[in-house]
């Protein structure tokens, strides 16, 4: 009985481990250049492939309060969209450790970029590629 509980335990253990090791989830996207938290994005599997949605944001004091993607291309089914609940991550394949293969859309400029997430400590690292041209943000996990 012993040996039973004590497996039991490592299989939990192992699970808890593994469910803190995860992008999905609530991440704070912070702005690379200011620092300040911009929004809360809920990244999620769907079909196999992960996407993001932003579920909370914090516009400065001044800035429209509830902004829409006027600046999306217009044959993006974003445009003119509000980007409160905007899936602004989409078509995230797993590769190995990372996920890749899909898009990101910075909503404030309505430019989409080529997509790569890993997890770096407790961190999100969102790559976005523009050709050879490429940004890394660091997203905090919301608790």
């Amino acid at each position: 009985m012993k040996n039973v509980l004590f497996t039991v335990s490592i299989v939990i253990a192992g699970f808890s481990v593994s469910a803190q090791h995860t992008i999905l989830g609530k991440w704070k996207s912070i702005d690379d250049k200011t620092g300040e938290t911009k929004s809360v994005v809920e990244i999620f599997e769907r079909g196999g492939l992960v996407y993001g949605k932003v579920i909370k944001i914090f516009p400065k004091p001044g800035d429209d309060q509830d902004p829409v993607c006027n600046k999306c291309p217009e044959d993006d089914d974003r445009f003119k969209k509000k980007i409160l609940g905007m899936e602004i991550i989409q078509g995230m394949k797993k590769n190995g450790a990372e996920y890749s293969d899909g898009h990101i859309l910075d909503p404030e400029a309505g430019k989409v970029y080529r997509c790569k997430l890993w997890l770096e400590s407790n961190d999100l690292k969102v790559r976005g590629y523009w050709g050879p041209v490429w940004r890394t943000q660091t997203w905090k996990k919301v608790s």
